[in-house]
Order: structure tokens, then C-alpha cells, then sequence
């Protein structure tokens, strides 16, 4: 039996199939979960999303456009999601964005107003959005994930305003947690540590983030992808029904370590 048999969720949103939102979704494959997908609506988006799902073996899986910037489509989605699934038991939020041109060393004062907001509602608000919208589908109770890095609480330079954004998110999910705790969800946040993603690639100085965690880290190495997924996993299942509220690193314990 896998821990996940029986439960229902949606996942947003893979990039390609190696994503953390990719590994995640295996996972909760391979543990017998029931997923639907988001993707923002762009058709080679859509292309991309889908050639990971059939990587994955889970492309026969449901998948609906949402852009998280827009109240409309996140009510559009969870009603296509409500009609495909009936009732679901977890959401996992994987998505962030911020202009890239603004993710190198030297440029966290040249933010621009817009770039900051873009940042926070994108990364950190869809958070507060997706669960709003979420929570009349979980009358049972149920578990939401997000996805953030040490950059939330720590400078690492060149992360910038997408570390304001994780700290945005990481507080949302507390403060989540708290109100939606009478109703049985929990929210919990994977503090996952450097993986070759698309986004990480855009951050400036990410290689020598890969060499320093691969120094420093009480295990001497970078995490993988299937890592995060696991640890997903144990936050979606019933091994954590006491869990909620809380930072979960998965980084080969890289954020215990000083100079």
C-alpha cells in the first residue's frame, strides 16, 4: 500500500522534469496520490508540462491553465479541478517567479516597484490565493506544501527580492496554518536546499552556491530532486497529522551550519 492511496490533490506547477514540483509529483505518483496539474497558460508551456507528466508515467493525469496572478483563473481552476476530482486532500504550491534581470549580485537596490510586487504576488500571495480557493474542496482536512530556501531568512547574494518573496511566503504559510488549523488543513514549507532547476539557473553566482553548500553541508554534498519529493510526501501523508506551521530543511543540513 502506498502512503498516499486514496488522497487527491493538485500540484502547480512543472516546468520540465527537473522540476522539484516534477520530483514531487513522481512521488506522490508512485504513492498512490491522485493528481491534477496547473500550468500558466501558454501553449509551449502546456507542451512542456505535458512531455514531463508522460516522462513522469502520469500523463493520463488531469491538467487545467492557471495563471496565479489573476483571481479568475485560480476560481476557473479549482472549479475544473472540483469537477475532475470532487474533493482533494493536498495542494502543493511549487512556483515562484521574478525578473531574472534582477537576480545578480549588486542589484538588490535597483528593484524596481514593479519588479518587488510582480515578485510578491506571484511567489508569495498565490500562497494565501490557492488556499482560499482550496479550502471549501477539503472538508476532510488535508495538508498544503510550498516550497522556499535558506535565501528567505539568510542573504545569499544575488537571490535579492526572490528572498524577500520566500520570507513573504514562509510567514503567509504560518499565519495559513493558524486559520486553517480549526478546519483540519495543514501548511507546512520545505526549505529545500540548491537543485539544478530552471529558476535556480537564473539566479547569479548559482554555481558557487553549489560548490559552498558542497563544502560547508554536514553531508558534503547537494540534494537532488527526489529528496524534496520524498519529504513532500511525508507532509502530504497521515505520517504528519501533527505537523503543521512549520520550515522542513531538506538542504544535506546546510542551514545548521555558522562560518
Amino acid at each position: 500500500m502506498g502512503l498516499l492511496d486514496g488522497k487527491k490533490g493538485v500540484i502547480l506547477n512543472i516546468a520540465n522534469d527537473r522540476s522539484i514540483a516534477w520530483h514531487i509529483a513522481n512521488n506522490v505518483v508512485k504513492q498512490g496520490g491522485q493528481c491534477a496539474f496547473g500550468f500558466l497558460p501558454m501553449e509551449k508551456m502546456e507542451r512542456r508540462v505535458r512531455m514531463a507528466m508522460q516522462e513522469g508515467g502520469f500523463g493520463q493525469m488531469p491538467i487545467f491553465p492557471c495563471d496565479v496572478s489573476r483571481d479568475e483563473d485560480i476560481a476557473a481552476f479549482f472549479a475544473s479541478v472540483q469537477q475532475s476530482l470532487g474533493t482533494i486532500d493536498f495542494v502543493v504550491h511549487s512556483l515562484a517567479f521574478a525578473n531574472k534581470a534582477y537576480l545578480q549580485v549588486g542589484k538588490f537596490t535597483e528593484t524596481p516597484r514593479e519588479v518587488f510586487r510582480q515578485a510578491l504576488d506571484i511567489s508569495a500571495y498565490s500562497l494565501i490565493g490557492l488556499a482560499r480557493a482550496a479550502a471549501p474542496l477539503m472538508p476532510n482536512g488535508g495538508s498544503i506544501i510550498c516550497m522556499s530556501y535558506l535565501g528567505a531568512e539568510k542573504v545569499i547574494p544575488g537571490y535579492n527580492v526572490m528572498g524577500v518573496a520566500k520570507s513573504a511566503l514562509e510567514s503567509s504559510a504560518r499565519y495559513l496554518a493558524y486559520e486553517l488549523g480549526e478546519k483540519r488543513i495543514r501548511v507546512n514549507t520545505i526549505s529545500a536546499g540548491p537543485v539544478r532547476t530552471l529558476s535556480a539557473m537564473a539566479v547569479g553566482g548559482i554555481d558557487s552556491v553549489f560548490e559552498h553548500v558542497e563544502k560547508k553541508s554536514p553531508l558534503r554534498r547537494n540534494i537532488d530532486g527526489d529528496e524534496v519529493g520524498r519529504t513532500a510526501v511525508y507532509l502530504l501523508s497521515d505520517l504528519s497529522s501533527g505537523v503543521t506551521g512549520e520550515t522542513i530543511y531538506v538542504d544535506s543540513g546546510f542551514n545548521a551550519v555558522g562560518l
